[in-house]
């Protein structure tokens, strides 16, 4: 990749290295690594034109704020791409108890951050909706809307645990949810079994009541929403 960096105030007069694509890359971005004064740096080229980035970068900024993020430094809409600060850590496709506290711990701090924009509406990310899918949002209407801070995307590879704690990465996706979407999701793509899930909902919820039904709905809500957008997108 040919990218002059020096162009940007960041990096004027530093010692640059060339972007190397990662070995490890997503669906919506291309990932590359690179050095400047022996800091390292990821650029994030965006592959897809539906998000949007500005929405991204002011919650990534604000996350990183409370500890939960890397640092961005740019956003280059023009040139489609990002740059923040590289993490070092390990993605974990199977969580230990301990593992769990942490994702509770970060998500909790995810979903009482303040940030303005308007509510998803996830039906509208369908392409289709087939009466089972109506059906699982009425079943979700039933209950209290619980609007928050959401990531949108919490799989593990866009969980990063570090020496100082998780990060999540990859906030392209996020935006005004209900609280139970990035719970689902976290059962879901974790595979969490009914005692990891009464574990992970327990501490979430500390002492307050939560609702199996309205998860278990989110749960394939979710699950049709990724084998939809997989399907357009591969």
């Amino acid at each position: 990749m040919k990218l002059d960096l020096s162009k940007y105030p960041l990096f004027q007069n530093a010692t640059l290295t060339q972007p190397e694509l990662l070995s490890r890359q997503g669906f919506s971005n291309e990932n590359y690594t690179f050095t400047a004064e022996n800091k390292k740096y990821l650029l994030r080229r965006f592959k897809l034109p539906d998000r949007d980035r500005e929405l991204e970068y002011r919650v990534q900024s604000l996350a990183y704020e409370n500890g939960l993020a890397a640092k961005p430094y740019i956003l280059d809409l023009p040139n489609a791409l990002m740059i923040c600060e590289f993490l070092e850590g390990e993605h974990r496709d199977t969580l230990e108890t301990e593992d769990i506290h942490a994702i509770v711990k970060v998500l909790k701090k995810t979903h009482a951050l303040q940030i303005d924009s308007e509510p998803m509406q996830l039906e509208t990310l369908f392409t289709t909706i087939d009466s089972r899918i109506e059906e699982l949002f009425r079943a979700i209407a039933a209950f209290p809307q619980e609007h928050v801070l959401c990531h949108n995307d919490p799989n593990p590879k866009n969980m990063i645990f570090t020496a100082s704690g998780l990060k999540l990465i990859d906030w392209e996706f996020a935006g005004i949810n209900d609280r139970y979407f990035d719970l689902a999701a976290v059962c879901v793509e974790f595979d969490l079994s009914q005692r990891d899930t009464e574990l992970f909902l327990d501490t979430y919820f500390e002492k307050e009541e939560w609702h199996q039904e309205k998860l278990d709905a989110y749960k394939t809500v979710y699950k049709e929403l990724c084998k939809q957008w997989f399907k357009e997108n591969t």
